[in-house]
């Protein structure tokens, strides 16, 4: 009796082992899978991050390289629009450097016609000077100074020269084919002075001075009259009374040239009285400083109504040249 239930106690003890065995294994596999289950979200949350920040990083070199790319096309549109406009000029300058060829073939076709033109006055200005000294004598001396109507009996001259707009984009050439033709009128003077009709100088260096003539000067003058172009109110008046002011002197014979092409200042009859107040005669009533003009016509190849000023302009330096005892020359061309 006593070996049976002790039999059955073992049994019952083994069972209870048993069970525990069996229920440990399953806490720790509960207990493990816990603990995996737990895990699994951190890791997400860290890759997701980590793509989140390759994502922004990729995007931030898209915006890069699309913004490279926008200022590499407006660089180019740049450098195409350039190349087109130098590819216009290089046109226009061959066409330009064609009809200068050809102008400059005719210009010596030209020439050698008026080097036969030259030859042809020289020997009748000969036969003309051996006449005249046949009827007046050897002896005999011309009792003018005049070439082509202009006195040139003077000691000093100045230019007073319109630098606005009209004359210096259209006539300038002319101008200064002018002024070159003026000067060798001289020979030889005691000085020289350039002003605009602004009255400002061409060499501030010799400001209220006389530039000293000589060949050199000469052509350091028409150098610079190439290029230079003071503003102007297309008006004679100021350059003509501030020549007349600072230069007016009873011991020189001096000669004024204007070059302009229109007169927009005031009242005519107010600009003649001022002049003939600065420029008083001598004993004899000549005045000192001669008045002579040139005038250009540029604004008669404008509409009608654009032209009055340049009527202006021949009314005025003609009644100033007739006063003053000079003379006016109009040129039919400006070119």
């Amino acid at each position: 009796m006593s070996s049976s239930r002790r039999r059955d106690r073992q049994g019952e003890d083994f069972n209870v082992s048993f069970l525990d065995v069996i229920c440990c294994g399953f806490g720790a596999i509960v207990l493990l899978l816990m603990i995996t289950k737990t895990s699994l979200p951190g890791a997400l949350e860290v890759s997701e991050v980590q793509q989140q920040g390759q994502l922004k990083k990729l995007q931030q070199e898209l915006f890069e390289i699309r913004g490279e790319t926008r200022i590499l096309n407006r660089d180019l549109n740049a450098k195409t629009e350039q190349l087109d406009e130098e590819t216009l000029r290089l046109a226009i300058l061959k066409s330009r450097r064609q009809k200068l060829e050809s102008e400059l073939v005719e210009l010596a076709n030209a020439s050698a016609a008026d080097d036969k033109i030259r030859a042809r006055l020289e020997l009748a200005r000969q036969d003309l000077n051996e006449e005249m000294e046949r009827l007046l004598g050897r002896d005999h001396q011309s009792k003018n100074s005049l070439v082509g109507g202009i006195p040139v009996d003077s000691e000093y001259i100045i230019f007073i020269i319109d630098t606005s707009g009209s004359m210096y984009n259209y006539a300038w050439p002319r101008v200064i084919d002018e002024l070159i033709a003026t000067l060798n009128i001289y020979p030889k003077v005691k000085g020289i002075q350039v002003m605009n009709d602004m009255g400002n100088y061409m060499f501030s260096s010799y400001r209220g001075q006389w530039i000293p003539d000589s060949p050199s000067r000469r052509k350091a003058i028409i150098k610079r009259l190439r290029s230079w172009n003071p503003f102007s109110n297309s008006s004679p008046v100021e350059g003509i009374q501030n020549a007349i002011r600072r230069y007016y002197a009873q011991d020189k014979k001096i000669s004024l040239y204007v070059f302009g092409d229109d007169f927009s200042g005031g009242s005519i009859r107010r600009v003649l009285k001022t002049v003939e107040r600065l420029n008083a005669g001598d004993s004899t009533g000549e005045r000192r400083v001669r008045i002579h003009a040139v005038g250009f016509p540029v604004l008669f190849s404008q509409p009608v109504s654009e032209q009055q000023s340049a009527y202006r302009f021949a009314a005025l330096m003609r009644a100033l040249s007739y006063e003053n005892g000079g003379t006016f020359v109009g040129l039919n061309d400006y070119r």
